[in-house]
């Protein structure tokens, strides 16, 4: 049996079980009866959704059109420009729109290259104070790098070195291994070490595993023959005492101590820009890449062969750099103070044969060259010719970017609105068919796009006159690539006018209507907000009907359920009597059938 809802909880809730009618059933099929606007309700309200999501897509394509109609619309578009070099080992080129078409010939004398500033060279303390190593320790040696454990070679001899072991007894041992064949000596004055011999010295080999020569800077290309005393001999290239770049600025091994006035307060100015250090917590690394990324527009670095800090400007040009310690001492304590300017070189060249110019940039401009919107690049010495010319190439690909997304929004709205037929003949009708501010979006495109526009002359007055034509079948366009090419090359001029003339152009006409179209007040906002509100509002009325139906369907149930429990209680009520009378018919019986018996008796016993 049907289970219904009930008024009250002690009455009866299956249906028909006092009563025998299946009123649940009843009540489904009244339910659905009334249930069936919904069904048409939520068909409309689906195909109000896809209408209005169609009109969206085709606000999307719209969009996507006038972007092309933008471009093509501006006049200078039409004035791109494209730079060709015809030797680009030379120099490159970029034009401007509007750049005079022409070639222009350039040739490159000198090239500009940057300013420098060279500190003071051996700004790192020596490896000793004294010629004498023994109280200096391999890995505490003050070198540029550290050098690793393991053996070395000299003319064929083994040398084995430790971290532990001083640079004393390892230039001893130097003596030791080749039987005083070289000597090895270190000279304080010049932080160098030198090997001598009174014949040619031959260093390591490939079983090296030690970089101790290369750490002290000794190579064989740099052995020199003393003719007058007869000796061979080694120096290291260049001062070893090097500066650890990681640590702070208190235990780097500079020459000079560096302070910061006190306080970590230290601060020092490159080209009018401050710069903040601690002595106590920046490295040299982190003061460097403090001036890098500064707006002083230098680079630091550190040349640990020469041991010098180096300032570079970041671009080129006779320019100066100037240097100013404003709280302790970092630019005198890393010799930068006492170094000097290494001027930069301007760039020089001429053009067309003409006078001398000058440039502090490899890259020449108007502002140099005197040919407006031209910027060429010099990338090495000698002559290149720099040929200007339009940019046809990007403007046939705009064109060709238009005519594909017209046909995209055209092809769409086409599927939107056309009808299809089934084998069987069943016409379907699409989600637009019949709608005709659709099909009139449609029209005007078509109408605008094949417009001769008023006041055209000459060669091209049309799309058609450039290859763009209409395929006579839908209302789609089609590029004849070629076609295109030739005019744009031959009739530049013209194509310009009939896009650009802020009168009757055709991209102006086409932009002012697809703006109307696509705005605010236009036909798709008109038409998604109406389908909106459609939608609301049968969305609403289904709601209302849900609740009546719901409500209909309680009455219903409270009310079988008062009938069911109305005939319980009759029910109950009819058995009560039915037993009751059963019961006293019973009774009297049985008073009866005692009364007799006991007549029966006494007459018996009288006898």
């Amino acid at each position: 049996m049907s289970v219904a809802a009930t008024a009250s909880s002690s009455a009866p809730t299956l249906s028909g079980l006092a009563s025998g009618l299946d009123w649940t059933s009843i009540i489904n099929e009244m339910v659905a009866a009334e249930s069936a606007p919904e069904t048409q309700m939520v068909a409309q309200q689906t195909t109000l959704k896809t209408e209005g999501a169609s009109y969206q897509t085709i606000g999307t394509n719209l969009t996507a059109l006038q972007k092309d109609v933008t471009t093509l619309s501006d006049p200078n578009f039409f004035d791109s420009r494209t730079a060709s070099s015809a030797s680009p080992s030379v120099a490159s080129a970029t034009a401007a729109a509007g750049t005079a078409l022409g070639t222009y010939n350039f040739t490159i004398s000198k090239l500009a290259s940057e300013a420098s500033w060279q500190g003071v060279a051996a700004a790192a303390n020596p490896l000793s104070s004294t010629d004498d190593l023994s109280g200096v320790t391999v890995g505490n040696a003050g070198f540029a790098n550290p050098v690793t454990a393991g053996t070395f070679t000299v003319n064929g001899a083994q040398i084995t070195i430790a971290g532990t072991d001083t640079l004393q007894s390892v230039l001893n041992q130097i003596n030791t291994a080749t039987g005083g064949a070289v000597t090895a000596s270190y000279s304080h004055a010049t932080d160098e070490i030198t090997l001598s011999s009174g014949s040619a010295i031959v260093l390591g080999n490939a079983n090296d595993t030690s970089n101790f020569l290369q750490v002290a800077q000794l190579y064989n290309d740099a052995q020199v023959y003393k003719s007058t005393t007869k000796t061979d001999s080694i120096t290291s290239a260049a001062s070893l005492g090097g500066i650890n770049l990681d640590n702070v600025l208190g235990s780097s091994n500079l020459a000079k101590s560096i302070n910061d006035g006190g306080g970590g307060n230290g601060q020092f100015d490159i080209n009018g820009v401050a710069i903040d250090f601690s002595a106590s917590t920046d490295t040299i690394n982190s003061v460097l890449q403090k001036i890098n990324d500064s707006a002083a527009g230098v680079t630091a670095t550190y040349d640990a062969v020469n041991s010098e800090f180096q300032l570079t400007n970041k671009t080129t040009g006779d320019v100066g750099i100037s240097l100013k310690d404003v709280s302790g001492n970092f630019l005198a304590a890393t010799g930068l103070l006492g170094g000097a300017l290494v001027h930069g070189t301007n760039l020089q060249y001429s053009v067309n044969g003409g006078g001398t110019l000058t440039s502090q940039s490899n890259t020449i401009d108007s502002r140099t060259s005197g040919i407006t919107g031209l910027s060429v690049t010099a990338l090495g010495l000698g002559g290149a010719a720099i040929s200007v010319q339009s940019d046809t190439a990007t403007i046939a690909t705009a064109i060709s970017s238009f005519v594909t997304d017209y046909n995209a929004a055209q092809n769409y709205i086409s599927s939107q609105t056309a009808s299809t037929t089934s084998s069987s003949g069943a016409v379907t009708p699409g989600t637009l068919t019949g709608d005709m501010d659709a099909e009139n979006i449609a029209s005007q495109l078509r109408q605008l796009t094949d417009a001769i526009p008023s006041g055209m002359t000459g060669a091209v007055q049309s799309l058609n006159d450039m290859g763009v034509t209409s395929n006579g079948t839908d209302n789609t366009l089609s590029v004849d690539s070629a076609a295109l090419n030739a005019v744009l090359t031959d009739n530049l001029g013209a194509v310009k006018q009939l896009f650009t003339d802020p009168a009757s152009g055709l991209a102006a006409t086409l932009n002012n209507y697809l703006t109307t179209t696509t705005g605010d007040k236009g036909v798709l906002a008109t038409k998604e907000s109406s389908f909106t509100q459609q939608s609301t509002a049968v969305g609403t009325s289904i709601t209302t009907l849900q609740q009546k139906i719901t409500q209909d369907e309680t009455n219903l149930q409270n009310e079988f359920v008062a009938m069911e429990t109305a005939i319980s209680s009759i029910n109950t009520q009819k058995q009560y009597l039915t037993d009751f009378f059963n019961t006293s018919t019973a009774t009297t019986a049985l008073a009866t059938g005692s009364s007799s018996a006991s007549s029966s008796s006494s007459s018996s016993s009288t006898a």
